[in-house]
């Protein structure tokens, strides 16, 4: 089970994480303080009982930092969507940028065959390369490969009567500042069945945000050490836009550094209370 709050299953229970493919590096001023990258460094690498984090990591004054190595996990991993059947939401690549720019082809492709394959998952995947993932889907060859694994895996053709894009996968891009709103774009450009925007952590007012085409934003202040400072008016310039759009709106947190109750929903601004799901993606 995982403590993020906005994976959560249709009942309001816990969803899980997936992680696939590990590892990244800093991309954007998003990135300084990145819990993924300090439990990596912490507990993952180097730890003998899952080796394909080695090297995703390194030292440094601030604390572990990405190496920008990408690893695989092992078929186990890859594959435990499938062996689950109590429908479940997933985070996909908690602990890594699944469309790092190193990150061949050929496994995200077998990602998405493994996604195709679960109609009874709901699965979230965020990146910051948005370019990257559309893309990926744009280009040509895809889908063909995608459907070729999912045959391959489940030794049978009715997977292929699945629609694309994937009705059962949200993609979403992260957007911690105004310069990063050109991540939007591209976002729109993919072929999807959600999308979503993790405002998380906002660093600043984000001004006007064209949010068509996006069903969810989501929105949080920073965690963990040298974490910076949050101003509540942000978020709630989101939430009036996403009121205009008709996009749903996600408050995950406040800032740590405003205070100890920065994950206390019940703390949180009365009109900040607001915790919603895109619609039809929750069955």
């Amino acid at each position: 089970m995982t403590k993020i709050e906005w994976v959560r299953n249709a009942d309001g229970s816990p969803g899980k994480t997936w992680n696939p493919i590990v590892g990244c590096e800093i991309e954007s001023p998003g990135c300084r303080n990145c819990y993924a990258m300090r439990f990596a460094g912490a507990r993952l690498d180097g730890n003998p009982q899952v080796p394909h984090y080695a090297g995703t990591t390194q030292p440094s004054d601030r604390g572990p930092v990405w190496t920008g190595k990408i690893a695989k996990a092992p078929q186990r991993t890859m594959l435990a969507p499938l062996k689950r059947k109590k429908p479940t939401t997933y985070f996909v690549n908690s602990m890594g940028d699944l469309f790092h720019e190193d990150t061949p082809d050929a496994w995200i492709d077998e990602v998405f065959a493994v996604m195709a394959l679960c109609p009874q998952h709901r699965f979230q995947v965020l990146t910051k390369r948005a370019g990257r993932m559309r893309d990926y889907f744009l280009g040509r060859g895809a889908m063909l490969r995608i459907d070729q694994i999912a045959l391959r895996l489940l030794d049978s053709p009715l997977w292929s009567k699945r629609p694309w894009p994937l009705s059962n996968v949200a993609l979403g891009v992260s957007l911690e500042d105004r310069k990063r709103k050109d991540r939007l774009g591209p976002l729109r450009d993919t072929p999807a069945a959600y999308r979503f925007v993790s405002a998380e952590p906002l660093l600043e007012d984000l001004g006007d945000v064209d949010l068509s085409g996006i069903d969810q934003v989501i929105c949080g202040g920073e965690s963990g050490p040298g974490a910076r400072l949050y101003n509540w008016d942000w978020p709630r310039d989101l939430l009036r836009q996403c009121r205009d759009a008709d996009t749903a709106f996600f408050m995950k947190q406040g800032g740590q550094a405003n205070g100890p109750d920065f994950k206390d929903f019940a703390g949180f601004p009365p009109d900040l209370q607001v915790r919603e799901f895109p619609k039809g993606f929750l069955p």
